[in-house]
Formats: structure tokens, sequence, C-alpha cells
């Protein structure tokens, strides 16, 4: 398990490496929007949900348009996004309650926003930092896989073990950057499969290296 010293290290190297920690969902700061991305992401990459949602808001431009929407026409449009009956029926079911209950005004604490259909902790976390710049951890499959290479968790593949392992070394207020430049890491050096070790920056902090380079040693 990491140290508190061992997580500010890994921050501040990423800080050097992705100066500008941006959420890879284009939701234009509208916190709907983000809600209704998040729940779209779910086994489906950024770049597809960003494609899906020009349309879905353009044809559905508020909270309240979405709510009120025919679900057969937001599920021709989220198709593409995968689970499109599932996702669909959630997205309406969430902008209708944002509407209804909070007045289209996003809450701002963890117990509420697990309210809403179709959010978890990950995505809740994922607002919570990005629209409140609140501490959260948003344990995605890249978070997970490369906290765990380096040593910042003791391996564990549950969302949830991994957001509270982190949060336990991780400075708050660095938390949310850093798992959106986990992302970005681990799109250009530590992907799941053939991750490219000897270029890698963070090689040092590395546990996953440095076990490997003792097996070879």
């Amino acid at each position: 398990m990491s140290s508190k010293k061992h997580s500010l290290e890994v921050c501040l190297e990423l800080e050097k490496l992705y100066p500008e920690a941006i959420c890879s969902l284009e939701y234009g700061k509208e916190p709907w929007k983000l809600l209704v991305m998040g729940r779209l992401s779910a086994q489906c990459t950024d770049e597809r949900v960003n494609i899906v949602c020009r349309e879905l808001f353009n044809r559905f431009p508020t909270a309240k348009a979405l709510a009120d929407g025919d679900i057969a026409e937001i599920e021709a449009i989220v198709r593409p996004c995968g689970l499109y009956k599932v996702k669909s029926e959630n997205i309406k079911a969430e902008c209708k309650m944002l509407c209804d209950e909070f007045n289209g005004v996003l809450p701002d604490n963890m117990e509420d926003l697990l309210r809403f259909p179709g959010v978890g902790r990950k995505i809740a976390n994922l607002l919570l930092g990005d629209i409140f710049h609140k501490s959260a951890i948003v344990a995605d499959t890249h978070c997970i896989r490369i906290s765990a290479r380096l040593g910042m968790t003791d391996g564990t593949k549950d969302p949830y073990k991994t957001e509270i392992q982190l949060s336990e070394t991780v400075p708050e207020d660095k938390s949310s950057d850093l798992c959106h430049r986990f992302v970005l890491f681990g799109r250009e050096y530590c992907m799941a499969r053939n991750p490219r070790c000897a270029e890698c920056p963070l090689s040092r902090l590395c546990r996953e290296f440095k076990k490997n380079e003792l097996h070879r040693s």
C-alpha cells in the first residue's frame, strides 16, 4: 500500500505530464449534462459518449426537455452507447427527478446523488469532483488498474476498496484531478495491455515496474 509521500509524488509527476486535468466528457460545464453523460459512459468509451451526446443535447437542450422526451426517440439516439434501453430509462428518469425534486439544481452531496437512477459512487464522485470541486475518487478502470500497478492500493480490483484506499493517502485537493490524469496516463503509457513501461516517466514510482525488473535481474 502507498504512503502519503508516495501518493503525493505520483500526483506531482502526473501534474507535470498533464498540467490540464480536463474531464474527457464534453459536458460544456452544465451539471445536468455530466449527470446524463456519466450514466451513458458505463461500458462505453468517453469518445463515443461525446459523439452521441452532441445529437442528444441538440435534440433535448435542457433537462426538462429530456425528462419530457419520447423514450423511443431517446433510445434511438443513445443506442450506440450500448445497454440503450436501461440507459434511456435512467437518463430520462434522472432528468425528471432533477427537475421535480431539485428544481433543476444538481445536489452537492453523495447521499442525494446516489438516489438518482443509474448513479453509483463512480458517477457521484465524478459529479462531486468536477462540478463542486470536492474531494472525490472516481474509481474507473484506469484508476483501479494504474493505482494498483503503482502500488497506491493493495492491488484490489474492487472500485469501492480502491476509492477508500486512495482516499487515505491522496491529498484531498488533488484527488479529483488525479483521476482525470489517470485516464490520460492510461491512454498514453499505462494501457491495460502492452503498457509502455520502458518509456514510462513514472517507472521509478511503480511497484509493478520494480517487481518486473527484479525478476529480470
